[in-house]
Protein backbone atom coordinates (compact mmCIF):
# COMPACT_ATOMS: atom_id res chain seq x y z
CA UNK A 1 0.00 0.00 0.00
CA UNK A 2 1.16 3.54 -0.78
CA UNK A 3 -0.04 6.79 0.80
CA UNK A 4 1.11 10.43 0.69
CA UNK A 5 0.49 11.14 4.37
CA UNK A 6 0.46 8.46 7.05
CA UNK A 7 -0.87 9.15 10.56
CA UNK A 8 -0.31 6.65 13.39
CA UNK A 9 -2.95 7.22 16.05
CA UNK A 10 -6.46 8.69 16.08
CA UNK A 11 -6.35 10.95 19.15
CA UNK A 12 -6.50 14.74 19.05
CA UNK A 13 -2.97 15.16 17.63
CA UNK A 14 -3.35 12.64 14.81
CA UNK A 15 -6.86 13.72 13.77
CA UNK A 16 -6.07 17.46 13.86
CA UNK A 17 -3.03 16.94 11.63
CA UNK A 18 -4.86 14.57 9.25
CA UNK A 19 -7.76 16.97 8.84
CA UNK A 20 -5.48 19.88 8.03
CA UNK A 21 -3.28 18.14 5.45
CA UNK A 22 -6.36 16.56 3.83
CA UNK A 23 -8.03 19.97 3.45
CA UNK A 24 -4.84 21.61 2.18
CA UNK A 25 -4.03 18.86 -0.35
CA UNK A 26 -7.33 17.42 -1.61
CA UNK A 27 -5.44 15.61 -4.41
CA UNK A 28 -3.25 13.66 -1.96
CA UNK A 29 -4.10 10.59 0.12
CA UNK A 30 -4.15 10.61 3.93
CA UNK A 31 -4.22 7.31 5.83
CA UNK A 32 -4.89 7.11 9.59
CA UNK A 33 -4.01 3.90 11.45
CA UNK A 34 -5.44 3.02 14.85
CA UNK A 35 -4.97 -0.23 16.74
CA UNK A 36 -8.51 -0.67 18.07
CA UNK A 37 -11.63 1.32 17.21
CA UNK A 38 -11.09 4.88 16.05
CA UNK A 39 -12.25 6.65 19.22
CA UNK A 40 -10.29 4.49 21.72
CA UNK A 41 -7.57 6.99 22.55
CA UNK A 42 -6.05 8.76 25.55
CA UNK A 43 -7.85 11.89 24.31
CA UNK A 44 -11.21 10.24 24.95
CA UNK A 45 -10.37 9.81 28.67
CA UNK A 46 -9.21 13.40 29.26
CA UNK A 47 -11.79 14.67 31.73
CA UNK A 48 -10.59 18.02 32.98
CA UNK A 49 -10.38 20.17 29.90
CA UNK A 50 -8.11 22.31 27.79
CA UNK A 51 -6.22 25.33 29.11
CA UNK A 52 -6.22 28.60 27.20
CA UNK A 53 -6.37 32.32 27.87
CA UNK A 54 -9.96 33.21 26.97
CA UNK A 55 -10.66 36.08 29.37
CA UNK A 56 -8.04 38.79 28.84
CA UNK A 57 -9.65 41.07 31.46
CA UNK A 58 -8.57 38.66 34.24
CA UNK A 59 -5.95 36.48 32.57
CA UNK A 60 -2.98 36.94 30.23
CA UNK A 61 -0.51 34.97 28.13
CA UNK A 62 2.28 35.92 30.54
CA UNK A 63 0.37 34.40 33.50
CA UNK A 64 -0.25 31.12 31.62
CA UNK A 65 3.40 31.05 30.51
CA UNK A 66 4.60 31.66 34.07
CA UNK A 67 2.31 28.94 35.52
CA UNK A 68 3.64 26.45 32.93
CA UNK A 69 7.27 27.36 33.68
CA UNK A 70 6.76 27.06 37.45
CA UNK A 71 5.11 23.65 37.03
CA UNK A 72 7.94 22.46 34.73
CA UNK A 73 10.47 23.09 37.53
CA UNK A 74 13.15 24.76 35.44
CA UNK A 75 13.23 22.32 32.49
CA UNK A 76 10.64 23.85 30.15
CA UNK A 77 11.85 25.34 26.90
CA UNK A 78 10.59 28.90 27.30
CA UNK A 79 10.34 29.51 23.54
CA UNK A 80 8.12 26.42 23.17
CA UNK A 81 5.95 27.46 26.14
CA UNK A 82 5.36 30.86 24.54
CA UNK A 83 4.47 29.26 21.20
CA UNK A 84 1.93 26.86 22.75
CA UNK A 85 0.27 29.42 25.02
CA UNK A 86 0.00 32.12 22.35
CA UNK A 87 -0.97 29.90 19.41
CA UNK A 88 -3.16 27.62 21.52
CA UNK A 89 -6.08 30.05 21.67
CA UNK A 90 -6.37 29.97 17.84
CA UNK A 91 -6.36 26.17 17.93
CA UNK A 92 -9.17 26.16 20.53
CA UNK A 93 -11.23 28.52 18.34
CA UNK A 94 -10.56 26.21 15.41
CA UNK A 95 -11.87 23.06 17.12
CA UNK A 96 -14.96 25.06 18.17
CA UNK A 97 -15.58 25.86 14.47
CA UNK A 98 -15.21 22.10 13.77
CA UNK A 99 -18.08 21.46 16.17
CA UNK A 100 -16.61 20.92 19.65
CA UNK A 101 -18.91 22.22 22.39
CA UNK A 102 -17.67 23.64 25.70
CA UNK A 103 -19.78 24.53 28.74
CA UNK A 104 -21.11 28.08 28.87
CA UNK A 105 -22.46 30.46 31.50
CA UNK A 106 -26.10 31.66 31.21
CA UNK A 107 -24.82 34.89 29.58
CA UNK A 108 -23.10 32.90 26.82
CA UNK A 109 -19.50 33.26 28.03
CA UNK A 110 -17.48 30.07 28.40
CA UNK A 111 -17.37 28.54 31.88
CA UNK A 112 -13.72 28.60 32.87
CA UNK A 113 -12.44 26.17 35.51
CA UNK A 114 -9.33 26.36 37.65
CA UNK A 115 -6.97 23.43 38.31
CA UNK A 116 -3.80 22.78 40.31
CA UNK A 117 -0.87 25.04 39.32
CA UNK A 118 -3.05 27.60 37.48
CA UNK A 119 -3.17 31.14 38.87
CA UNK A 120 -6.42 31.98 37.00
CA UNK A 121 -9.57 30.24 35.77
CA UNK A 122 -8.73 29.29 32.17
CA UNK A 123 -9.87 25.66 31.67
CA UNK A 124 -12.52 25.09 29.02
CA UNK A 125 -14.48 21.92 29.61
CA UNK A 126 -17.41 19.87 28.42
CA UNK A 127 -18.80 18.63 31.74
CA UNK A 128 -16.23 16.00 32.85
CA UNK A 129 -15.81 14.38 29.40
CA UNK A 130 -13.95 17.13 27.53
CA UNK A 131 -11.59 14.83 25.64
CA UNK A 132 -14.48 12.66 24.46
CA UNK A 133 -16.31 15.71 23.09
CA UNK A 134 -13.19 16.92 21.20
CA UNK A 135 -12.60 13.43 19.82
CA UNK A 136 -16.25 13.29 18.65
CA UNK A 137 -16.02 16.62 16.83
CA UNK A 138 -12.78 15.66 15.07
CA UNK A 139 -14.04 12.23 13.98
CA UNK A 140 -17.20 13.86 12.56
CA UNK A 141 -15.03 16.28 10.56
CA UNK A 142 -12.78 13.43 9.37
CA UNK A 143 -15.79 11.52 7.97
CA UNK A 144 -16.55 14.44 5.67
CA UNK A 145 -13.07 14.39 4.06
CA UNK A 146 -13.06 12.30 0.89
CA UNK A 147 -9.26 11.83 0.78
CA UNK A 148 -8.89 10.46 4.35
CA UNK A 149 -8.90 6.71 4.89
CA UNK A 150 -9.15 5.58 8.52
CA UNK A 151 -8.06 1.97 9.10
CA UNK A 152 -8.99 0.56 12.52
CA UNK A 153 -7.77 -2.63 14.22
CA UNK A 154 -4.35 -2.18 12.69
CA UNK A 155 -1.21 -2.74 14.83
CA UNK A 156 1.91 -0.86 13.71
CA UNK A 157 4.94 -3.13 14.17
CA UNK A 158 7.87 -0.97 13.13
CA UNK A 159 8.95 2.20 11.37
CA UNK A 160 10.67 1.41 8.04
CA UNK A 161 14.11 3.02 7.61
CA UNK A 162 17.32 2.33 5.64
CA UNK A 163 17.85 -0.56 8.10
CA UNK A 164 15.08 -2.54 6.35
CA UNK A 165 16.74 -1.92 2.97
CA UNK A 166 19.92 -3.64 4.14
CA UNK A 167 21.96 -0.68 5.45
CA UNK A 168 23.62 -0.44 8.86
CA UNK A 169 21.79 2.21 10.91
CA UNK A 170 23.13 3.41 14.29
CA UNK A 171 22.46 6.41 16.56
CA UNK A 172 25.25 8.26 14.80
CA UNK A 173 23.93 7.55 11.27
CA UNK A 174 23.23 10.92 9.63
CA UNK A 175 19.95 11.38 7.83
CA UNK A 176 17.98 8.35 9.01
CA UNK A 177 14.77 8.42 6.94
CA UNK A 178 11.29 7.07 7.54
CA UNK A 179 9.75 5.35 4.50
CA UNK A 180 6.55 4.07 6.13
CA UNK A 181 5.61 1.22 8.47
CA UNK A 182 4.98 -2.50 8.75
CA UNK A 183 1.52 -3.29 10.11
CA UNK A 184 -0.31 -6.32 11.43
CA UNK A 185 -3.90 -6.30 10.17
CA UNK A 186 -5.81 -7.63 13.18
CA UNK A 187 -8.75 -8.71 11.03
CA UNK A 188 -6.82 -10.71 8.42
CA UNK A 189 -3.82 -11.54 10.69
CA UNK A 190 -1.54 -10.59 7.77
CA UNK A 191 1.58 -8.43 7.96
CA UNK A 192 1.62 -5.70 5.33
CA UNK A 193 3.79 -2.73 4.46
CA UNK A 194 2.62 0.83 3.96
CA UNK A 195 4.97 3.19 2.14
CA UNK A 196 4.46 6.87 2.99
CA UNK A 197 6.06 10.13 1.95
CA UNK A 198 5.42 11.79 5.31
CA UNK A 199 4.58 10.01 8.56
CA UNK A 200 3.03 11.59 11.66
CA UNK A 201 3.46 9.63 14.89
CA UNK A 202 0.62 10.37 17.31
CA UNK A 203 0.58 7.06 19.13
CA UNK A 204 -0.21 8.30 22.65
CA UNK A 205 1.24 7.44 26.05
CA UNK A 206 2.58 4.51 28.00
CA UNK A 207 0.69 4.37 31.31
CA UNK A 208 0.09 0.62 30.96
CA UNK A 209 3.71 0.06 31.97
CA UNK A 210 2.38 0.56 35.53
CA UNK A 211 -0.02 -1.63 37.51
CA UNK A 212 -2.41 1.23 38.19
CA UNK A 213 -3.02 3.83 35.47
CA UNK A 214 -5.74 6.16 34.22
CA UNK A 215 -4.74 5.29 30.64
CA UNK A 216 -6.71 2.86 28.49
CA UNK A 217 -5.35 -0.61 27.58
CA UNK A 218 -3.94 0.74 24.28
CA UNK A 219 -1.41 3.06 26.02
CA UNK A 220 1.58 0.74 25.73
CA UNK A 221 4.24 3.17 24.48
CA UNK A 222 4.35 1.71 20.95
CA UNK A 223 5.40 4.99 19.31
CA UNK A 224 8.33 5.71 21.63
CA UNK A 225 9.54 2.10 21.44
CA UNK A 226 9.40 2.06 17.62
CA UNK A 227 11.37 5.30 17.31
CA UNK A 228 13.98 4.07 19.80
CA UNK A 229 14.41 0.84 17.79
CA UNK A 230 14.72 2.96 14.64
CA UNK A 231 17.63 4.82 16.37
CA UNK A 232 15.68 8.05 16.88
CA UNK A 233 16.20 10.39 19.86
CA UNK A 234 14.14 9.92 23.04
CA UNK A 235 14.06 12.57 25.79
CA UNK A 236 13.19 12.94 29.52
CA UNK A 237 11.43 9.60 30.03
CA UNK A 238 12.00 9.72 33.79
CA UNK A 239 9.22 12.30 34.21
CA UNK A 240 6.12 10.15 34.65
CA UNK A 241 3.18 12.08 36.00
CA UNK A 242 1.01 10.24 38.50
CA UNK A 243 -2.50 11.63 38.69
CA UNK A 244 -3.05 12.19 42.41
CA UNK A 245 -6.72 11.21 42.43
CA UNK A 246 -7.71 8.04 40.63
CA UNK A 247 -10.77 6.34 42.13
CA UNK A 248 -9.66 3.54 44.46
CA UNK A 249 -11.62 0.33 43.86
CA UNK A 250 -10.31 -2.66 45.86
CA UNK A 251 -9.31 -5.60 43.68
CA UNK A 252 -9.72 -3.68 40.41
CA UNK A 253 -6.67 -3.84 38.13
CA UNK A 254 -5.94 -2.19 34.81
CA UNK A 255 -7.41 1.17 33.89
CA UNK A 256 -8.40 3.25 36.91
CA UNK A 257 -11.28 5.72 36.80
CA UNK A 258 -9.97 9.27 36.84
CA UNK A 259 -11.35 11.84 39.28
CA UNK A 260 -10.35 15.06 37.57
CA UNK A 261 -8.36 17.78 39.30
CA UNK A 262 -11.18 20.12 38.47
CA UNK A 263 -13.01 18.61 41.48
CA UNK A 264 -10.35 20.09 43.73
CA UNK A 265 -10.46 23.25 41.62
CA UNK A 266 -14.14 23.54 42.56
CA UNK A 267 -13.42 23.04 46.28
CA UNK A 268 -12.80 19.30 46.92
CA UNK A 269 -10.52 18.67 49.95
CA UNK A 270 -8.07 15.77 50.41
CA UNK A 271 -8.25 14.08 53.82
CA UNK A 272 -6.36 11.19 55.41
CA UNK A 273 -7.95 8.31 57.33
CA UNK A 274 -8.10 10.49 60.46
CA UNK A 275 -10.18 12.99 58.54
CA UNK A 276 -7.38 15.61 58.52
CA UNK A 277 -7.01 17.98 55.60
CA UNK A 278 -3.29 17.25 55.14
CA UNK A 279 -2.25 19.24 52.05
CA UNK A 280 -1.48 22.40 54.06
CA UNK A 281 1.42 20.45 55.66
CA UNK A 282 3.02 19.96 52.24
CA UNK A 283 2.36 23.14 50.25
CA UNK A 284 0.92 26.62 50.83
CA UNK A 285 -1.35 26.14 47.76
CA UNK A 286 -2.94 23.20 49.63
CA UNK A 287 -5.23 21.12 47.37
CA UNK A 288 -4.41 23.25 44.34
CA UNK A 289 -0.67 22.53 44.38
CA UNK A 290 0.81 21.02 41.17
CA UNK A 291 0.29 17.31 40.59
CA UNK A 292 3.76 16.11 41.56
CA UNK A 293 3.48 17.73 45.00
CA UNK A 294 -0.07 16.42 45.58
CA UNK A 295 0.84 12.89 44.41
CA UNK A 296 3.91 12.76 46.72
CA UNK A 297 1.84 14.12 49.63
CA UNK A 298 -0.80 11.40 49.13
CA UNK A 299 1.95 8.77 48.77
CA UNK A 300 3.49 10.00 52.05
CA UNK A 301 0.13 9.93 53.91
CA UNK A 302 -0.56 6.40 52.62
CA UNK A 303 2.86 5.21 53.82
CA UNK A 304 2.53 6.94 57.23
CA UNK A 305 -0.93 5.45 57.85
CA UNK A 306 -0.28 2.11 56.12
CA UNK A 307 -3.30 2.58 53.83
CA UNK A 308 -3.87 2.11 50.09
CA UNK A 309 -5.84 5.33 49.59
CA UNK A 310 -6.85 8.72 51.02
CA UNK A 311 -10.19 10.52 50.72
CA UNK A 312 -11.45 13.34 48.54
CA UNK A 313 -14.13 15.20 50.48
CA UNK A 314 -16.85 16.83 48.36
CA UNK A 315 -19.64 16.67 50.96
CA UNK A 316 -19.61 20.45 51.52
CA UNK A 317 -19.94 21.21 47.80
CA UNK A 318 -23.19 22.22 46.09
CA UNK A 319 -24.67 18.91 44.86
CA UNK A 320 -26.57 20.48 41.93
CA UNK A 321 -23.39 22.16 40.65
CA UNK A 322 -21.36 18.96 41.24
CA UNK A 323 -23.74 16.77 39.23
CA UNK A 324 -23.89 19.42 36.49
CA UNK A 325 -20.09 19.78 36.24
CA UNK A 326 -19.10 16.15 36.98
CA UNK A 327 -22.01 13.91 35.92
CA UNK A 328 -19.71 11.08 34.90
CA UNK A 329 -17.88 11.06 38.26
CA UNK A 330 -21.14 11.33 40.19
CA UNK A 331 -22.66 8.33 38.34
CA UNK A 332 -19.50 6.24 38.66
CA UNK A 333 -19.35 6.85 42.42
CA UNK A 334 -23.03 5.96 42.79
CA UNK A 335 -22.44 2.72 40.86
CA UNK A 336 -20.01 1.52 43.57
CA UNK A 337 -22.14 2.75 46.48
CA UNK A 338 -20.60 6.18 47.10
CA UNK A 339 -22.97 9.15 47.44
CA UNK A 340 -20.71 12.24 47.14
CA UNK A 341 -23.19 14.29 49.19
CA UNK A 342 -22.68 11.97 52.20
CA UNK A 343 -19.56 9.89 51.54
CA UNK A 344 -15.96 10.81 50.87
CA UNK A 345 -14.41 9.43 47.66
CA UNK A 346 -11.46 7.00 48.15
CA UNK A 347 -8.59 8.00 45.82
CA UNK A 348 -4.98 7.03 45.20
CA UNK A 349 -2.33 8.09 42.63
CA UNK A 350 -2.13 6.30 39.28
CA UNK A 351 0.26 6.65 36.33
CA UNK A 352 -1.28 9.28 34.11
CA UNK A 353 1.02 11.06 31.67
CA UNK A 354 4.57 10.83 30.32
CA UNK A 355 6.21 14.25 29.98
CA UNK A 356 9.07 12.83 27.92
CA UNK A 357 8.97 10.94 24.64
CA UNK A 358 10.22 11.25 21.08
CA UNK A 359 12.33 14.41 20.92
CA UNK A 360 10.92 16.99 18.53
CA UNK A 361 11.74 20.55 17.49
CA UNK A 362 9.36 23.53 17.33
CA UNK A 363 7.78 22.14 14.11
CA UNK A 364 7.15 18.64 15.42
CA UNK A 365 10.11 17.21 13.48
CA UNK A 366 11.87 14.20 15.04
CA UNK A 367 15.53 13.22 14.56
CA UNK A 368 14.36 10.89 11.72
CA UNK A 369 13.66 12.55 8.35
CA UNK A 370 10.04 12.69 7.12
CA UNK A 371 8.83 11.57 10.57
CA UNK A 372 6.89 14.00 12.78
CA UNK A 373 5.54 13.39 16.28
CA UNK A 374 2.81 15.11 18.30
CA UNK A 375 0.71 14.46 21.40
CA UNK A 376 1.81 12.46 24.42
CA UNK A 377 4.36 10.35 22.54
CA UNK A 378 6.35 13.52 21.74
CA UNK A 379 8.71 15.54 23.93
CA UNK A 380 8.39 19.11 22.70
CA UNK A 381 9.93 20.97 25.61
CA UNK A 382 6.59 22.34 26.84
CA UNK A 383 6.18 20.30 30.02
CA UNK A 384 9.74 20.21 31.35
CA UNK A 385 9.87 18.15 34.54
CA UNK A 386 6.12 18.29 35.21
CA UNK A 387 3.10 19.00 33.02
CA UNK A 388 0.71 21.76 34.05
CA UNK A 389 -2.86 20.40 34.19
CA UNK A 390 -4.88 20.65 30.94
CA UNK A 391 -1.89 21.73 28.82
CA UNK A 392 -1.65 18.42 26.95
CA UNK A 393 -4.68 18.73 24.63
CA UNK A 394 -3.48 22.25 23.84
CA UNK A 395 0.04 21.03 23.04
CA UNK A 396 -1.30 18.23 20.80
CA UNK A 397 -3.29 20.66 18.64
CA UNK A 398 -0.53 23.28 18.43
CA UNK A 399 2.12 20.81 17.24
CA UNK A 400 -0.26 19.01 14.89
CA UNK A 401 -0.85 22.43 13.31
CA UNK A 402 2.86 23.33 13.21
CA UNK A 403 3.78 19.98 11.64
CA UNK A 404 1.12 20.65 9.00
CA UNK A 405 2.60 24.14 8.35
CA UNK A 406 6.06 22.59 7.96
CA UNK A 407 4.76 20.09 5.41
CA UNK A 408 3.06 22.92 3.47
CA UNK A 409 6.34 24.88 3.34
CA UNK A 410 8.24 21.76 2.13
CA UNK A 411 5.73 21.22 -0.66
CA UNK A 412 5.88 24.86 -1.73
CA UNK A 413 9.67 24.61 -1.96
CA UNK A 414 9.45 21.34 -3.91
CA UNK A 415 6.62 22.47 -6.25
CA UNK A 416 4.00 20.15 -4.70
CA UNK A 417 6.21 17.02 -4.81
CA UNK A 418 6.46 15.12 -1.51
CA UNK A 419 9.93 14.09 -0.32
CA UNK A 420 9.44 10.29 -0.04
CA UNK A 421 11.97 8.33 -2.12
CA UNK A 422 11.01 4.70 -1.61
CA UNK A 423 7.92 2.93 -2.99
CA UNK A 424 6.13 -0.06 -1.50
CA UNK A 425 7.66 -2.22 -4.25
CA UNK A 426 11.21 -1.46 -3.06
CA UNK A 427 10.48 -2.26 0.60
CA UNK A 428 11.07 -5.92 1.40
CA UNK A 429 8.21 -8.01 2.82
CA UNK A 430 8.22 -8.73 6.56
CA UNK A 431 10.50 -11.68 7.27
CA UNK A 432 8.65 -14.21 9.45
CA UNK A 433 10.96 -17.15 8.63
CA UNK A 434 11.53 -19.57 11.50
CA UNK A 435 8.55 -18.37 13.60
CA UNK A 436 5.69 -20.54 14.82
CA UNK A 437 2.39 -19.91 16.61
CA UNK A 438 2.82 -19.41 20.38
CA UNK A 439 2.43 -22.62 22.33
CA UNK A 440 1.37 -20.86 25.54
CA UNK A 441 0.22 -17.27 26.16
CA UNK A 442 1.34 -17.60 29.80
CA UNK A 443 4.90 -16.67 28.71
CA UNK A 444 3.57 -13.28 27.62
CA UNK A 445 0.95 -12.63 30.31
CA UNK A 446 3.26 -13.55 33.19
CA UNK A 447 6.07 -11.31 31.89
CA UNK A 448 3.57 -8.48 31.57
CA UNK A 449 2.43 -8.88 35.20
CA UNK A 450 6.07 -8.92 36.30
CA UNK A 451 6.84 -5.77 34.34
CA UNK A 452 3.92 -3.78 35.76
CA UNK A 453 4.73 -4.88 39.29
CA UNK A 454 8.42 -3.99 39.17
CA UNK A 455 7.72 -0.57 37.61
CA UNK A 456 5.06 0.22 40.23
CA UNK A 457 7.17 -0.97 43.16
CA UNK A 458 10.60 0.29 42.10
CA UNK A 459 10.05 3.19 39.69
CA UNK A 460 6.94 4.91 41.08
CA UNK A 461 6.36 8.33 42.68
CA UNK A 462 9.37 8.09 45.02
CA UNK A 463 12.59 6.35 43.85
CA UNK A 464 16.06 5.52 45.09
CA UNK A 465 19.25 4.12 43.53
CA UNK A 466 18.85 0.61 44.96
CA UNK A 467 15.31 0.25 43.60
CA UNK A 468 16.33 1.59 40.17
CA UNK A 469 19.30 -0.79 40.04
CA UNK A 470 17.08 -3.74 40.91
CA UNK A 471 14.50 -2.69 38.30
CA UNK A 472 17.24 -2.52 35.67
CA UNK A 473 18.47 -6.05 36.44
CA UNK A 474 14.93 -7.47 36.29
CA UNK A 475 14.27 -5.64 33.01
CA UNK A 476 17.44 -7.10 31.47
CA UNK A 477 16.13 -10.59 32.13
CA UNK A 478 12.61 -9.77 30.84
CA UNK A 479 14.13 -8.23 27.72
CA UNK A 480 16.30 -11.26 27.05
CA UNK A 481 13.39 -13.71 27.49
CA UNK A 482 11.00 -11.64 25.40
CA UNK A 483 13.46 -11.10 22.52
CA UNK A 484 14.07 -14.86 22.38
CA UNK A 485 10.30 -15.42 22.26
CA UNK A 486 9.97 -12.72 19.56
CA UNK A 487 12.60 -14.38 17.34
CA UNK A 488 10.76 -17.71 17.29
CA UNK A 489 7.08 -16.77 17.64
CA UNK A 490 4.57 -15.38 15.17
CA UNK A 491 3.90 -11.72 15.93
CA UNK A 492 0.78 -10.88 17.89
CA UNK A 493 -0.42 -7.61 19.44
CA UNK A 494 0.18 -9.08 22.93
CA UNK A 495 3.79 -10.01 22.18
CA UNK A 496 4.54 -6.72 20.41
CA UNK A 497 2.97 -4.66 23.21
CA UNK A 498 5.01 -6.54 25.81
CA UNK A 499 8.16 -5.90 23.79
CA UNK A 500 7.31 -2.18 23.45
CA UNK A 501 6.50 -1.83 27.15
CA UNK A 502 9.80 -3.44 28.18
CA UNK A 503 11.60 -0.92 25.93
CA UNK A 504 9.67 2.00 27.43
CA UNK A 505 10.29 0.72 30.98
CA UNK A 506 14.01 0.50 30.20
CA UNK A 507 13.99 4.10 28.92
CA UNK A 508 12.21 5.32 32.08
CA UNK A 509 14.63 3.48 34.38
CA UNK A 510 17.76 4.45 32.41
CA UNK A 511 16.72 8.11 32.32
CA UNK A 512 15.93 8.01 36.06
CA UNK A 513 19.37 6.54 36.79
CA UNK A 514 21.08 9.25 34.75
CA UNK A 515 19.33 12.11 36.61
CA UNK A 516 21.35 12.67 39.81
CA UNK A 517 18.89 15.06 41.42
CA UNK A 518 15.23 15.42 42.37
CA UNK A 519 13.27 17.65 40.02
CA UNK A 520 9.57 17.85 39.15
CA UNK A 521 8.10 14.38 38.81
CA UNK A 522 11.40 12.62 39.43
CA UNK A 523 12.04 12.31 43.15
CA UNK A 524 15.07 10.23 44.23
CA UNK A 525 15.66 9.99 48.01
CA UNK A 526 19.41 9.52 47.35
CA UNK A 527 19.51 12.91 45.59
CA UNK A 528 16.76 14.89 47.37
CA UNK A 529 17.94 18.31 46.13
CA UNK A 530 17.79 19.97 42.74
CA UNK A 531 21.03 20.30 40.81
CA UNK A 532 22.21 23.75 39.72
CA UNK A 533 22.82 22.33 36.26
CA UNK A 534 19.78 22.22 33.98
CA UNK A 535 19.89 19.36 31.49
CA UNK A 536 17.60 17.07 29.54
CA UNK A 537 18.09 13.32 29.51
CA UNK A 538 18.51 12.16 25.91
CA UNK A 539 18.79 8.49 24.93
Amino acid sequence: MQTDFLVIGSGIAGLTYALKVAQEFPDKSVTILTKTQSDETNTKYAQGGIAGVMDFSQDSFSKHIEDTLISGDGLCNREIVEIVVKEGVQRIQEIITWGAQFDKEPDGDYKLGKEGGHSESRILHHKDVTGMEMERALLEAIKKSANIKLISHCFVLDIITQHHLGYLVTKSTPDIECYGVYILDLKTKKIEKIAANITMLAAGGNGQVYRSTTNPAIATGDGVAMVYRAKGRIENMEFIQFHPTALYEPGVRGQSFLVTEAVRGDGGILRNHQGEAFMERYDSRKDLAPRDIVARAIDSEMKINGTEFVYLDCRHMDLVKFTEHFPNIYEKCLSIGINVAKDMIPVSPAAHYCCGGVKTDEWGRTSIKNLYAAGECASTGLHGANRLASNSLLEAMVFAHRAYLDVVSILKQQKNVLPGKVSAIEIPDWNAAGTTAPGEMIMITQSLKELKLLMSDYVGIVRNNARLHRANKRLDLLHEETEELYQHTEVSPQLCELRNMITVAYLVVKSAELRKESRGLHFNTDYPKRSNILQDTIL
